[in-house]
């Protein structure tokens, strides 16, 4: 845990410290989303995207984009892990953050909708964090 953030358990039932970790989980996902991911992560993990101009004369390596979707993820979740200390939460936005992008690259969702999403997700997380159930801030370190 970093010294400017608190502990997932100083989290529970303290307004200040879970908007200090929304915050923080915030900027996580901008630096996550933005220039964490890049032009060809923001391109390789959609199943539909032309890569042929990323690759020149080299083929375009079959199973790409579920790969490149899952190094998305696991930046995402390496954020949420950093800033909340809960693995548990980290899982869980592996998986939505997957979800969510994978919906976004077939059209069914708006890159709007899909941001949306996940400061939503980002909510959920303190409010979870602020209720307290054990099994968010159970650790096994």
């Amino acid at each position: 845990m970093s010294a400017f953030l608190p502990t997932p358990q100083a989290v529970s039932g303290d307004p200040a410290a879970a908007v200090v970790i929304l915050f923080a989980l915030l900027i996580a996902h901008a630096v996550a989303d933005f220039p964490l991911q890049g032009e060809f992560l923001a391109k390789a993990k959609n199943r539909h995207a032309e890569l042929r101009e990323l690759f020149g004369k080299i083929p375009v390596p079959r199973g790409l984009w579920p790969n490149a979707l899952v190094a998305h993820c696991l930046i995402h979740a390496g954020g949420v892990w950093l800033v909340t200390g809960s693995v548990a939460l980290a899982a869980i936005e592996f998986v939505l953050h997957g979800v969510i992008d994978f919906v976004k690259c077939e059209e069914w969702i708006s890159f709007a909708t899909d941001q949306m999403l996940h400061r939503v997700c980002k909510l959920v997380y303190v409010a979870l964090l602020y209720a307290g159930p054990v099994w968010v801030t159970w650790s096994p370190a």
